[in-house]
């Protein structure tokens, strides 16, 4: 019996050290599983791929800084690029073209949108940019359509802008004061229509502001108002005269019969890489140029009879 016993109590003890060594290899097998996911890359980039959008290298955000006339064709190029290739970010913003050109030449913008050449610019190392012109846009003196006149002189429109002539009854129209809207000295619109619609005569004070919409809203909510827009900027609520007897329209803009035009710069410091180039070349193809600048009231480089330099002299093509 003693035996017996003693065989029972080792046979207990042997079993207890086989389930002791058995619980032991068991505990490394559920670990397994849990190392896989910080062997994966969490990398989803390849299924872009199939979007059939073009990519192109991400990077910092371009920014479109300067003229408030051609702000409304680079934020609808920039939309429609930025929807064809995911990931790259444009801002645009307005300003006038002296705050474009001196922030391109500073570095503070990739491209610095302006209505004339860097070369009229004070202060600006012309030298350092790089011109590509993108469109062609003309500008008018608008008034209410209230206003009752449709045409002037130059010689009536140089006697309005320098204080000369107070009344539209001296032009033709009502009985009615005449309240200036100019644009800030910054501005390119200004310049050019200081420039070939003024004969470069100074302004008497008026309304002063930058914004082509803000003055378009003043124009057109101010009795007797007069200011100037780029034609991209007309609508109902404005109306464009005549200037000595021409309509500012394309066919007369391109081939200089109506005088007060201006290209439209964008300007990048040195030639642009990457992303910025890529979008200037967008905005210069096909696509845009024969639609997009047609439809926002711009005149393609291509439709244009005449060349005219930073002097202002003009020549046929």
């Amino acid at each position: 019996m003693k035996k017996l016993s003693k065989m029972l109590m080792a046979l207990t003890f042997v079993g207890a050290l086989l389930a002791g060594c058995g619980s032991n290899n068991a505990a490394p097998a559920p670990q397994q599983p849990a190392q896989q996911p910080a062997q994966q890359p969490a990398t989803p980039a390849p299924e872009q791929s199939n979007s059939g959008s073009t990519t192109t290298t991400s990077g910092e955000p371009i920014t479109a800084v300067g003229s408030t006339a051609l702000q409304p064709l680079v934020e609808q190029t920039a939309k429609d690029f930025m929807a064809k290739n995911q990931g790259v970010q444009i801002q645009v913003q307005g300003g006038g073209s002296g705050t474009g050109l001196s922030q391109v030449a500073s570095g503070a913008a990739t491209i610095g949108n302006s209505d004339i050449f860097a070369e009229e610019k004070k202060g600006i190392p012309a030298n350092e940019l790089v011109d590509h012109r993108v469109a062609v846009v003309g500008m008018a003196a608008a008034v209410s359509p209230k206003v009752k006149v449709d045409n002037l002189t130059k010689q009536q429109l140089i006697d309005i802008f320098t204080g000369k002539i107070t009344n539209w009854k001296d032009v033709g129209g009502d009985d009615m004061k005449i309240t200036l809207v100019n644009r800030p000295k910054s501005s390119g619109t200004r310049a050019t229509f200081s420039k070939f619609a003024l004969d470069g005569k100074e302004e008497a004070e008026g309304i002063t502001e930058d914004s082509s919409g803000t003055v378009r809203k003043i124009i057109a909510e101010t009795p007797g108002a007069i200011g100037y827009l780029a034609l991209s900027y007309f609508n109902d609520s404005v109306k464009a005269l005549k200037l000595d007897g021409v309509e500012a329209n394309a066919e007369n803009i391109a081939s200089n019969k109506y005088p007060v035009w201006a290209y439209e710069h964008m300007y990048t410091k040195g030639e642009p890489t990457g992303n910025a180039k890529a979008f200037l070349e967008f905005i210069l193809s096909e696509e845009v140029q024969k639609k997009t600048i047609t439809d926002l009231g711009f005149l393609p480089i291509t439709d244009m009879k005449v060349e005219r330099d930073a002097e202002g002299k003009v020549k046929q093509k």
